[in-house]
């Protein structure tokens, strides 16, 4: 670390933030291939330990190409697996042996005597062989490179000295995985995994972690004190070890959040909003009652000493603040719109709201959507995937009950109906959790979520003949794991564009949706776009980005707030409602077990509150929007 770089003065480890995660995963997998020449030479192994989780995805697929492309060979090469659910069959989807088996071992040429995964099934005595695992490790000569995105499992209260053993699951790491077990009832109570001092004994550690809901672990890693209730601080203490991040996952960091306390940044019109909004939040003070000694003794002499004074940092940025506030999100016609959001003209505009799943688009703009209804505008309303697996068994059985007893009432084939009936009833009974719906099953789910999506945009004044349901090819595997984007999905997409050539998009560009669908979703949408940038059409359109219900857009970011009133609200509130089969409990809630309409308005009613201390007028709620910048 360069000591005379203060803008990582508070950071205790080395961080490398990257683009992307390809950028990333390019130097780990050359470090793997260049440790594995120099021990053949010596005529060693690799060793290697990998972690199952979505952060090494990208690593694994790398290594295969690299395999593919005749750059390394693995029969020079042991894997470890760093931990495993227990007990769980090891063909179950959420086995970690079956991640890596999918990932890279069946796709590359390494022995099976060069593979180690601590296994899984019921067992005698697990210390004995957690043992021997701690035995292999040391008879293959120690781990060389150790790839992971978390501690294995490794639970708050590990002792240092820990080594490979069966622990116990807390509660927060079990509904953490409950989106991979369709529940968390279904998740194991046990896991067997590495120790920390086994961990800590690789001789280099690459710690990765993608997207903004691993930010704050980021930064008690990087900056936070070692403690056995945070395991990962541990590595603090390890010397050969890199921390790969995305941008995403680097907004926590002091240098990223508040540079202004790091150095001196460079002052852009966002540096400068972001600043000032951190320093009325810290002096609970509005925008205008903030003075040049408030800069000075909080670490901004800086600004205002370029920009000052203080009065003149502040007019302008309650100015730039106060006009992104609109009722009107598609543009107010008749109206001087040199400092609105969005423009006056075209009035009425056509306007697509692209939903990765058929309710993200109420619950992140419910309000907006019911304003640009009421207003006039062409709205088209598009959901990305089916979000089929988002939908309980019983709902199935619950709604083809239904049927059956409709079809006595208006006597239409009474009998295939109850066959239908018994079949899918029968078919739900053999699945166990966590193994993919038959096809019949989840098209039945996909036609709950459309019914619902419809009932919402009824109430909303949205025709059904301008509700479109893409069912994006990559999310349609009928398990939790997806396929990487495809062309196909993109052509979706862009036809649907082309088709409708709107003067506004609106999509969610959240990277916190804990199981992704989110992100690959925008990647489409940006995909298409950048293709049909380059149209006549498109030049005239504008994209903007809501977020979705796992967390909102930083207020210095936002370029369009919109307000709502209590009414908006409670219509907000009744169009999530009509998507019943995600109401009361969601089958994947995360870790916050409130109900996305309670999420989704608290975080609302917040925004307008931080709106309000920042010296604007007093609103019940806020929806707020980022426009993306094509280049």
């Amino acid at each position: 670390m360069n000591t005379s770089d203060f803008s990582r003065r508070y950071e205790k480890v080395p961080v490398s933030i990257f683009k992307t995660q390809e950028d990333a995963a390019r130097k780990i997998v050359e470090d793997i291939i260049g440790t594995t020449e120099k021990k053949a030479k010596r005529r060693e192994k690799c060793v290697l330990a990998l972690g199952a989780s979505s952060a090494c995805i990208q690593v694994c697929e790398d290594l295969v190409k690299a395999y593919e492309a005749g750059k390394v060979s693995f029969k020079n090469i042991e894997i470890f697996s760093i931990n495993e659910y227990y007990p769980l069959d090891r063909n179950e989807l959420q086995s970690h042996y079956r991640f890596l088996n999918e990932y890279l071992f069946e796709l590359v040429d390494i022995p099976k005597e060069n593979i180690h995964c601590l296994e899984s099934n019921k067992m005698e005595d697990t210390a004995a062989y957690c043992e021997q695992y701690e035995q292999q490790i040391e008879d293959a000569g120690g781990i060389d490179i150790l790839v992971t995105g978390d501690m294995g499992s490794n639970e708050p209260g590990s002792p240092y000295n820990s080594r490979t053993r069966q622990i116990t699951l807390n509660y927060t790491s079990r509904v953490a995985a409950a989106s991979d077990f369709f529940g968390v009832e279904f998740v194991p109570y046990h896991a067997l995994t590495m120790g920390i001092a086994t961990i800590l004994e690789a001789k280099k550690i690459y710690y990765l972690a993608w997207g903004e809901g691993k930010a704050m672990s980021i930064k008690k890693l990087v900056e936070g004190n070692v403690t056995d209730q945070v395991p990962y601080s541990y590595l603090q203490e390890h010397e050969n070890l890199h921390i790969f991040i995305d941008e995403a996952a680097s907004v926590e960091l002091t240098r990223i959040s508040t540079p202004w306390l790091t150095g001196k940044p460079q002052w852009t019109d966002y540096m400068i909003r972001k600043s000032v909004f951190w320093l009325c939040k810290k002096l609970e003070k509005p925008i205008l009652k903030l003075t040049d000694r408030d800069y000075n003794d909080n670490g901004m002499s800086d600004l205002v000493t370029r920009h000052g004074p203080a009065s003149k940092i502040n007019i302008k940025v309650f100015n730039d603040l106060q006009h992104t506030i609109s009722g009107w999100p598609g543009g107010k016609p008749n109206a001087d719109d040199s400092t609105r959001p969005e423009r006056a003209y075209p009035f009425p505009k056509r306007v697509i709201v692209f939903s990765p799943h058929p309710d993200d688009d109420v619950i992140s703009m419910g309000g907006t959507v019911a304003r640009l209804s009421e207003q006039g505008h062409e709205l088209h309303m598009a959901y990305e995937v089916s979000g089929n697996i988002a939908v309980f068994d019983h709902d199935v059985v619950r709604y083809l009950d239904f049927i059956r007893e409709s079809s006595k009432v208006y006597d239409f084939s009474a009998q295939k109906s109850d066959e239908i009936y018994q079949r899918v009833v029968s078919e739900i009974a053999k699945k166990h959790p966590g193994e993919p719906d038959p096809l019949d099953v989840r098209e039945i789910k996909s036609a709950i979520r459309r019914g619902e999506a419809r009932s919402a945009c009824r109430y909303l004044g949205i025709p059904e003949e301008r509700v479109h349901f893409l069912e994006l090819p990559f999310y349609e595997t009928g398990g939790v794991k997806k396929n990487p984007l495809g062309r196909e999905d993109i052509e979706i997409v862009k036809n649907l564009l082309k088709k409708i050539k709107p003067h506004q998009i609106f999509a969610a560009g959240d990277l916190s949706d804990p199981h992704g669908t989110h992100r690959v979703c925008f990647q489409a949408i940006i995909a298409a776009c950048e293709e049909l940038k380059n149209e006549e059409w498109f030049k005239d359109c504008r994209l903007w980005m809501y977020r979705g219900a796992w967390q909102e857009w930083d207020v210095a970011e936002a370029e369009m707030a919109v307000p709502l009133s209590p009414e908006e609200v409670e219509i907000k509130r009744e169009a999530i409602f009509r998507h019943q089969s995600q109401k009361d409990r969601p089958l994947f809630p995360g870790s916050d077990k409130r109900e996305f309409w309670q999420r989704a308005e608290e975080r609302n009613h917040n925004t307008a509150v931080l709106f309000d201390k920042l010296g604007m007028a007093e609103y019940q709620a806020i929806e707020l929007f980022v426009k993306y910048k094509f280049d």
